[in-house]
């Protein structure tokens, strides 16, 4: 009966899982390596997937100049900038900072697309970058240890890499959105999307300069996590969100998919032993509510 909204909810999950598990892989290689290898890796799942299912028929070739756009901006400038946070942050605020993309999308809509925006949203777009500031400023007691909450360089820098894989996504997200509009199939669009994203990877790590190459030696077990990691996030959980997307209301399935956040926190909770702080329950629930109001109808 709430099969849409179940799979809303897993996809949620799913990203949590990810944040977590890409945490260590990330920290190991670098944000750089690490990202191009996930990309990569997603971008030959992508294309098997499509070349044995629906085919790229459905991509016109006016969509592709604005696909490969979105690819470069929303994946390959933004993911790029969400694990370089990751590697700063940790990935409880990285979560908190990345899910200010849905404000900024509705906000980027609202000044290109001419769309409408209430005052309901607008209140909740207040409420959510409250929940964010709450998270990142009181989400920490000085008894937790663990080396997820700690910040590595300057705070300001780790919260602009954030609102920029924030902005990014949206951007791409707003490139995108005419496309996906004339009915092209999402899983040949993503496929287009992150394969440009992993070239351009390719192409950054080539560059004779040291912080684009790995800081960490390559094993089985690091690529089967990146492998698991942009399966589970990247194939699994955009499948689930579509899936949730062709049958539940628009509004609803928006809003269960930004509850990653508070997903997250339980699962640091038993990952770390260390029960999250106050804010930062605080934090998660006000991201919840700002997109309940964000998305309603």
């Amino acid at each position: 009966m709430f099969v849409y909204e179940a799979a809303a909810l897993g996809a949620a999950t799913l990203w949590a899982l990810t944040g977590l598990i890409s945490a260590g892989p990330a920290q190991h290689l670098g944000a750089i390596a690490f990202n191009c290898t996930r990309m990569a890796l997603v971008a030959v799942m992508l294309v098997i997937w499509v070349a044995v299912t629906t085919g790229w028929s459905s991509i016109a070739g006016e969509h592709v100049m604005p696909l490969i756009l979105s690819g470069v901006i929303g994946i390959f400038m933004g993911d790029t900038a969400l694990f370089l946070t990751l590697n700063r942050m940790g990935p409880r605020r990285t979560a908190m900072l990345f899910s200010l993309n849905a404000p900024m999308s509705a906000v980027l809509g609202w000044l290109f697309l001419e769309e409408h925006l209430s005052g309901t949203q607008i209140i909740g777009i207040l409420i959510t970058f409250t929940g964010v500031l709450l998270a990142i400023r009181f989400g920490k007691r000085k008894s937790q240890l663990h080396k997820w909450e700690s910040i590595r360089g300057p705070l300001w820098a780790g919260v602009l890499l954030g609102l920029a894989a924030a902005l990014s996504q949206s951007v791409g997200s707003l490139i995108a959105r005419p496309v996906m509009e004339t009915g092209a199939d999402p899983v040949a669009a993503s496929s287009l999307r992150v394969g440009m994203a992993a070239l351009c990877l390719l192409a950054l790590t080539r560059l004779p300069v040291s912080w684009v190459k790995p800081a960490g030696q390559f094993t089985p077990s690091i690529v089967g996590i990146i492998a698991v990691s942009g399966f589970l996030g990247m194939g699994l959980g955009m499948t689930l969100i579509l899936f949730a997307l062709s049958g539940g209301e628009v509004g609803i399935i928006a809003t269960l998919s930004a509850t990653t956040p508070a997903v997250m926190l339980p699962m640091l909770w038993w990952r770390t032993k260390e029960v999250p702080a106050l804010g930062a329950w605080a934090g998660a629930a006000l991201v919840i509510i700002g997109s309940a109001l964000l998305f309603a109808s």
